[in-house]
């Protein structure tokens, strides 16, 4: 071949190549109505199971936006109420989006199917076929609950039993609040079975609760020694944390914060309407026993909590119980455990500098969530989970019960009246903190999480 022929064939084959071929060669998705609809469907899909299990709405708004996106669907817009779900994909030029809605009926915390899908999702990134990721979504959302009912029910029992030791109750204080919240949650989980609705199973099970602490007095009649100087608050205020461990309070500030006004609003509303559950069933379980002739009088003075290491083997196992009834599985109930010891750490430490109790418990929860967002994403452990178990040792049961005895008990006393509703006033103050306190820490841990990560893949990077 002479030199200009060769000439000639270089300066055609500089007309016809496009690029080194080296170059990257990168598919076009082309993504039809049928398509795009199956790719939205799955994404709604997910989100619903997300926002049913728990999940705040701005990280189940991102999650359809991401699992679409991976799968060429994009721009999606994203509408999340608190019982609904709306996602439309509008192609260019089309005369119409495509949009579906999903209705979310009733939250139920199920954390362990909630880590397999955000499990799911990051496998969704990574590139897993859509007919896969539509088959691995079916298996687990029709997964059973993790744990028996019988199970659930001795772990709520359980908790009770924390909150009496963090008290340094003595061990017949422990066993009747293992009592009288086990027959809380047993009546609980009769009324759930028989599709009655919470509000009203609320009432009940604080009514049982009461009525078990209104008759522990009786066997300190008997002359059992073990029975005598007993504290009946104290059943009852282990029972109203468990009574509150089941509400949105985390969820909602982060969703109010978050510009989701109808989640926000519609999460509030549920929490304020479930508490009022509880109380009136206190209030009952108070007149019943007072008709009864066994009455309690309102304690002078707050509860004092127990020795230190008494305080931290409570948290812990309040921690261990939201988790097992929450569904979690061994990697979130270890994490919970640890991060209710640093929550509970913190607040320590800043009512040993001068703090009061509200304030100690918006640092302890936002120290708690702050550590706990920066370890989920590394543990692959849902960061609601964790730190619903982190903060739960500080809500302030034996004020609640403390404030509503006082209002009973006032007899037209405007004074004990008045100190009866400041209680109650308090003990708001204190779970307002703890609801922003765990959003700060929220909020805080996420750019940090962020960075740590870019850190981390950047390392292997080198490494490879």
């Amino acid at each position: 071949m002479g030199p200009r022929r060769r000439r000639l064939l270089g300066s055609l084959g500089s007309l016809v190549q496009v690029g080194s071929p080296g170059d990257e060669t990168r598919a076009l998705l082309v993504v039809d109505d049928a398509l795009a609809t199956r790719i939205l469907d799955l994404a709604v899909r997910i989100g619903e199971t997300m926002l049913v299990t728990g999940a705040s709405a701005s990280e189940v708004t991102l999650t359809i936006v991401r699992v679409a996106g991976a799968y060429g669907l994009d721009p999606v817009h994203v509408d999340v109420t608190y019982n609904s779900i709306t996602a439309a994909h509008h192609h260019s030029g089309a005369a119409r989006p495509i949009t579906l809605m999903r209705v979310v009926r009733g939250s139920v915390p199920d954390h362990d199917k909630l880590q397999r899908i955000q499990a799911l999702v990051a496998e969704v990134g990574a590139g897993m076929e859509l007919g896969e990721a539509v088959e691995r979504y079916r298996e687990i959302r029709r997964r059973p609950f993790r744990y028996r009912p019988l199970v659930v029910i001795c772990a709520q029992a359980l908790l009770a039993v924390g909150v009496a030791v963090m008290y340094g109750g003595t061990w017949l204080v422990i066993l009747l609040a293992f009592l009288g919240a086990g027959g809380a949650a047993l009546t609980q989980f009769g009324l759930g079975r028989a599709r009655v609705p919470y509000f009203f199973s609320q009432i009940a099970g604080a009514f049982v609760l009461t009525m078990v602490a209104a008759a522990s007095p009786l066997l300190a009649a008997t002359g059992w020694e073990s029975a005598q100087g007993l504290r009946p608050s104290l059943i009852v205020a282990s029972g109203i944390v468990l009574m509150l461990a089941g509400l949105t309070v985390v969820g909602a500030a982060q969703d109010a914060i978050d510009g989701f006004a109808l989640t926000a609003t519609g999460r509030i509303l549920e929490l304020m309407t479930h508490t009022l559950g509880v109380v009136l069933g206190i209030l009952a379980g108070l007149e019943t026993a007072r008709v009864l002739g066994v009455g309690m009088d309102p304690p002078d003075d707050a509860l004092p909590f127990g020795p230190v290491p008494l305080q931290l083997l409570g948290a812990v196992l309040i921690a261990i119980s939201v988790a097992v009834f929450n569904g979690a599985g061994g990697r979130i109930v270890a994490v919970s455990a640890t991060l209710s010891l640093v929550a509970w750490v913190g607040y320590l430490a800043t009512t040993a500098v001068g703090f009061d109790v509200a304030a100690a418990s918006g640092a302890g929860a936002l120290l708690g969530s702050f550590v706990g967002i920066v370890l989920a994403h590394r543990l692959h452990v849902p960061s609601v989970a964790i730190t619903i178990a982190a903060i739960l040792p500080m809500v302030p049961g034996a004020a609640v019960f403390r404030g509503l005895l006082s209002v009973v008990a006032a007899d037209g006393s405007p004074a004990v009246l008045l100190d009866g509703f400041g209680t109650l006033v308090s003990a708001a103050i204190i779970g307002i903190s703890l609801a922003v306190g765990a959003s700060l820490g929220i909020y805080l841990g996420q750019p940090v999480r962020s960075t740590l990560g870019t850190v981390v893949r950047t390392r292997a990077r080198v490494r490879r």
